[in-house]
């Protein structure tokens, strides 16, 4: 099972930390284990580290409806967000 990074910029990061989208969309497609983080820098630059059971099925995910509105829901910059897959 692959550990992933991704990282992005929110609106709010108070907001960001304390919503329990990331939980309520990811558990059902498998992925786990998920670690958020602040860059303290730049507050409102966080990011995740997870486990993926299923990559291809987070990738399909990521282009849905469902996943574009827990994105908003959560203040996320989507035009920022960058996915990096254990090698």
């Amino acid at each position: 099972m692959p550990t992933v990074i991704a990282h992005h910029d929110v609106k709010d990061t108070k907001h960001w930390l304390a919503s329990p989208k990331r939980k309520e969309i990811f558990e059902p497609i498998g992925v786990t284990n998920i670690r958020t983080f602040v860059d303290p820098q730049k507050p409102n630059r966080v990011g995740l580290v997870m486990e993926v059971a299923d990559m291809d099925r987070l990738v399909a995910f990521m282009k849905t409806k469902p996943a574009a509105d827990a994105m908003e829901h959560d203040g996320v910059l989507p035009e920022t967000l960058v996915i990096l897959v254990q090698s």
